[in-house]
C-alpha cells in the first residue's frame, strides 16, 4: 500500500505569528540540514510579509556562516532600490546578524534581466555542482502566494509555468509592469523541504483554491511542489 501524501497547513491567530512560525521552522530544517552535511542552503522570498521572519533570524543567534542564502526571485532593479528584495532582507536580517558576504547569493539586477537571469542560472549551476539536466536541492526554500495565486514570480499564464528543465529565468511580469529574475517551477519542486507564508485577508480565496481545488498550476501557479509531505503552510486566515 503506497503512503499517503499529504501537505502541512498550520493556521494562526495573526500574520505576525505565522511568520514568527514559518522562520521558527526553517531554522530547525536548517539545524538539521548542517548536523548532517555541515551547511545548508536557503532560498528566500520577498515581500513584506517575511519581515518578522526575517527578524527572528536576526535575533536567533543561529550560526549564519554555515547557510548559504539566494534569492527565489527578485525584481530587476538596483540592489539599494526599496522594491528590491535584497534590500529588504539585508537590512532587515543578513547585516545585523552579520551573515558572511561569501554566503549571499543575490541576482545581480543592475545588470540587463536576461544577463541577470543567465548568470543566476550559472551562479546556482556552480554552487551547487549540477551537471546539464540536473536540479539543484536547496534544503529550505520559502515562498508566499499573491492574491492571484502567484508564487515566486510566475504569475497566471506565464508560459515559463510550464519549463521543469531551466534553473532560472528573466520575466516580464505585465500587472507590475517590470522584470523579474525568478527560479523555474522544476528548482521549486527539487527543494527538500518548502515553507510557504501565506497571509492576508485578500489571498484567502486564493490559498483555498491552491490547497484543495483541481490541481491547474498555469492557472494557479503556487500549485507548484505545493502538495507534497515536505511542504509546510503557514497562514493566518481560517479555513473556508
Amino acid at each position: 500500500m503506497g503512503t499517503t501524501r499529504r501537505m502541512d497547513v498550520l493556521r494562526f491567530p495573526s500574520a505576525f505569528e505565522a511568520s514568527q512560525a514559518c522562520g521558527n521552522r526553517t531554522l530547525d530544517l536548517l539545524a538539521k540540514a548542517i548536523s548532517v552535511r555541515k551547511r545548508a542552503t536557503l532560498a528566500i522570498s520577498g515581500g513584506t510579509s517575511p519581515k518578522p521572519m526575517f527578524e527572528l533570524f536576526a535575533n536567533s543567534g543561529f550560526p549564519w556562516e554555515q547557510v548559504h542564502v539566494f534569492w527565489v526571485d527578485e525584481r530587476c532593479v538596483p540592489p539599494s532600490d526599496s522594491q528590491s528584495n535584497y534590500r529588504t532582507a539585508n537590512e532587515t536580517w543578513l547585516a545585523p546578524a552579520k551573515v558572511p558576504a561569501g554566503n549571499i547569493h543575490r541576482v545581480q539586477t543592475e545588470l540587463e534581466p536576461q544577463e541577470a537571469a543567465r548568470q543566476y542560472a550559472q551562479a546556482l549551476q556552480d554552487f551547487f555542482q549540477v551537471r546539464m539536466g540536473e536540479l539543484p536541492q536547496f534544503d529550505v526554500i520559502h515562498r508566499g502566494i499573491g492574491p492571484d495565486a502567484h508564487t515566486a514570480s510566475l504569475f497566471p499564464g506565464e508560459p515559463l509555468i510550464a519549463d521543469h528543465e531551466g534553473l532560472a529565468a528573466a520575466v516580464w511580469v505585465e500587472k507590475m509592469h517590470q522584470w523579474r529574475v525568478t527560479l523555474l517551477p522544476g528548482v521549486l519542486e527539487a527543494a527538500w523541504h518548502t515553507v510557504v507564508l501565506a497571509t492576508g485577508a485578500d489571498k484567502a480565496g486564493a490559498l483555498e483554491t491552491v490547497l484543495h481545488g483541481p490541481y491547474d498550476p498555469m492557472k494557479w501557479p503556487a500549485q507548484i511542489g505545493a502538495r507534497d509531505v515536505n511542504v509546510s503552510w503557514f497562514t493566518d486566515l481560517p479555513k473556508e
